[in-house]
């Protein structure tokens, strides 16, 4: 029997929480396998579903602002002691500073501990975030990159002598056959300045297709205010019966299916999920060619558009191509879908689960 210790922030809405959702699902299936989840953030909610062999722990207190080092030591104390109670033969964390915060935990443990990090390889995060990631990720037992590019950065970095590519499990969107596509263009994201639902917004405005929506799926983060700030835009250029700000949802299948195409314009990426999951529901995707991520995913012209990073133009172009052209829309529909499969769930966790126990 071996036992895996996934520890995260919490499994609220995101896409590194459904990742590690369904990481702990498909390892606790395992006959073999026992999972315990560790939430160590603020607010440790469980918005995914999990297998009732999911073991789930966290601190019994609440996070206070106002004594964030006290509690930020108390959780410290509380996952070295749960890991230690615990035992387990390895231990996974999501997160780039989440991971160093694992790794201070556990310092000196025999238990071998693997990270990932799953914002862009570049970004800084402050010069203690930078300093600790430098001292402190050698000593992982091994360090997963979602993209060939990011895993080039960490080599550069002196990060780690132990990497593996692994790209995300994609949620596979089912289709019921319920939902009729609508002429409507996606995008979901959060509702953050780096996601340029603006830039999206205004070509949109520029392409004004007839009989044509576009809607944001997605919610406030980072302090942001994203949704008051896109809504004053939208009231601003007159879209209202247009452009839907649909907030943060849990049902994310009902909009893909609904939709025709999705577009997306982001300029700061570690692995965009919803790429993914557009391409599994069949829908061709127009998209920034940012780092990192796109490129793994976007095959250009097969089942979908790389776009220079603002390039509006062309972003403009691809997109009413295929807004005027039902049969180039479902043949890279058809591209993607097709695509998405080596991105699959049970694929990714097999990748994930052979790196982490090879050594075992």
């Amino acid at each position: 029997m071996k036992t895996i210790c996934l520890v995260i922030h919490s499994l609220g809405i995101g896409g590194m929480e459904r990742v590690m959702a369904q990481l702990a699902n498909n390892f606790a299936n395992r006959p073999d396998v026992r999972v315990h989840l560790v939430l160590i953030g603020k607010k440790r909610e469980v918005k995914y579903q999990l297998s009732s062999l999911v073991s789930v722990h966290s601190p019994k207190f609440t996070f206070k602002s106002y004594r964030r080092k006290i509690d930020t030591l108390r959780t410290i104390k509380f996952l070295r002691f749960k890991v230690k109670e615990i035992k387990p033969d390895v231990v996974l964390s999501l997160g780039e500073i989440w991971n160093n915060f694992v790794l201070i935990a556990l310092y000196g443990l025999k238990t071998p501990v693997f990270i990932s990090d799953r914002c862009q390889p570049n970004k800084s995060l402050g010069k203690i975030h930078n300093w600790l990631r430098k001292m402190l990720y050698p000593q992982a037992a091994g360090v997963i990159a979602q993209t060939r590019e990011a895993m080039q950065i960490y080599e550069q970095q002196n990060l780690s002598e132990n990497f593996k590519v692994i790209g995300n499990p994609i949620y596979e969107i089912p289709s019921n056959g319920k939902h009729e596509k609508e002429n409507i263009i996606l995008t979901v994201g959060r509702l953050i300045k780096s996601k340029h639902h603006d830039r999206l917004i205004k070509i949109f405005k520029h392409l004004s297709p007839e009989g044509w929506k576009l809607v944001i799926v997605g919610g406030n983060a980072l302090n942001q205010d994203g949704f008051e700030r896109l809504k004053r835009i939208i009231l601003e250029n007159r879209l209202e019966d247009k452009v839907n700000l649909a907030g943060s949802v849990l049902d994310i299948a009902t909009y893909y299916n609904q939709s025709k195409i999705f577009a997306f314009t982001s300029s700061s990426e570690g692995f965009p999920n919803v790429i993914g999951e557009a391409m599994s529901a069949g829908l061709p995707v127009v998209s920034y060619d940012c780092e990192f991520g796109p490129s793994d995913m976007i095959e250009d012209e097969r089942n979908g558009f790389l776009i220079p990073l603002f390039d509006d133009e062309l972003f403009a172009e691809k997109l009413g191509q295929l807004i005027n052209n039902e049969n180039k829309r479902i043949e890279m529909g058809a591209q993607g879908k097709m695509l998405a499969k080596k991105f699959s769930s049970n694929e990714i966790a097999e990748h994930y689960y052979s790196f982490l126990t090879n050594s075992l």
